[in-house]
């Protein structure tokens, strides 16, 4: 649908055509068909040992789900009375093997905050860097859309969620404890890949490294992130000048303007939509291409921004730039016209001002004001963390010691 729209964005396509895309995008009920956010949530917490083997890639009307709800309603009540828990089975070990398989499935850059937040949560030493490194010594084997041409049902009657995690064996930490009681190399013992087209052999990839990567520099000092397995080759290395829209609605307003001074080498910049910005880091990563050039047959550039964006989406989209425009971190001193240089090889993303320029423009800096001055948008303004460590509240992360239990009277 994100590609076609441009289609239809550029004239291309009609109307008729769009409706009938339209009435295609789902085959069934159930998540999207992809190795979208939420199927990739399923793989992460499946190679994390917290769901059944198995569960991660099943078709929402196919019987076998029936039959995973009802054996995993069976093991939790196993689970109580064996005095099973989360924090048994979400171990350092058990975050990076969840880590690892995203990075091996070209999963969402979504999955990114979740890892950070569970690690915050849990009290594991997991962060950015550490993700990074992970990712840079896991290759990419599933050809799953949008990064590769299946989608999740091939996958399923390929093998499904064990077989991937059965091929990933030799690069996880197969000891670690799952849900029900057994370590999860038992639980994808024997798991075939019915086709290695679908599923790469671990010595033939689709990329020599994991999906995601981790970015660093002046414009993101504190990180970004990037889907660079759905980019554009020729763009990992882009240097180009930066077209800055304040917010989404100056961003709505002009994008598809005919005299937008916009090139194909220009890098699209969009400010307050991060954490506090937005607020809530809604998915406005994915940029629309100007009109403009998408009449002119561009199909991508490189785009930045303190946002998210959908597992299904694609395109040299940075996302998560840590610290976020409402803190005034870099993203909110840029100027159109600045150049912008991202180097995904090096892991660089800079802005290529002095830090002279800088420092006058912080001067002239003055946030906005946070729109919710009371009740629960305040309590959020006040607590919530940034991309890096996980967009949760600060109050929610691991501390010494443990919670008591209640007193009951």
């Amino acid at each position: 649908m994100w590609k076609y729209w441009d289609e239809r964005r550029a004239g291309k396509i009609g109307a008729t055509e769009w409706g009938e895309i339209e009435d295609g995008i789902a085959r069934s009920f159930g998540t999207c068909m992809t190795m979208g956010t939420a199927s990739t949530m399923a793989f992460a917490a499946e190679a994390m040992g917290m769901t059944l083997p198995g569960a991660a890639a099943i078709p929402a009307p196919d019987s076998s789900h029936a039959r995973m709800a009802s054996a995993s309603g069976r093991c939790i009540v196993d689970m109580v009375w064996q005095d099973r828990k989360p924090s048994d089975i979400v171990t350092l070990a058990a975050l990076e093997n969840a880590v690892r398989t995203v990075m091996a499935c070209g999963g969402s850059t979504n999955a990114i905050v979740h890892f950070l937040a569970l690690a915050g949560r849990f009290g594991l030493p997991v962060d950015l860097a550490r993700l990074d490194a992970i990712s840079r010594e896991t290759p990419l084997i599933l050809n799953l859309r949008p990064s590769g041409k299946y989608l999740m049902e091939d996958l399923y009657y390929a093998g499904g969620s064990r077989a991937v995690l059965n091929r990933l064996g030799p690069l996880l930490a197969l000891d670690a404890l799952t849900v029900n009681g057994n370590s999860l190399g038992d639980n994808v013992a024997g798991a075939e890949v019915l086709s290695d087209d679908i599923v790469k052999p671990l010595d033939q990839p689709m990329l020599a490294e994991g999906g995601l990567a981790v970015l660093s520099g002046n414009l993101a000092p504190q990180g970004a992130v990037i889907k660079h397995n759905s980019a554009s080759a020729h763009l990992l290395t882009h240097t180009g000048p930066a077209l800055v829209f304040e917010d989404y609605n100056d961003m709505s307003a002009r994008i598809d303007a005919p005299d937008l001074d916009v090139t194909a080498d220009s890098v699209l910049v969009l400010r307050q939509a991060g954490p506090l910005g937005g607020p809530g880091m809604p998915e406005w990563g994915m940029l629309p291409m100007p009109k403009k050039l998408l009449q002119q047959g561009v199909r991508d550039m490189v785009r930045l921004s303190d946002a998210r964006m959908s597992g299904t989406s694609y395109g040299t989209c940075v996302l998560h730039i840590t610290p976020e425009s409402q803190l005034g971190g870099p993203l909110a001193l840029v100027k159109t016209g600045d150049l912008i240089k991202l180097d995904v090889p090096a892991r660089r993303l800079d802005l290529l001002v002095s830090e002279a320029e800088l420092a006058a423009r912080r001067a002239d800096w003055t946030p906005r004001e946070i729109i919710y001055p009371r009740g629960y948008g305040m309590l959020y303004a006040q607590h919530v963390t940034q991309a890096d460590k996980g967009c949760d509240f600060d109050f929610l992360e691991r501390t010494a010691g443990k919670v008591p239990e209640p007193e009951i009277h």
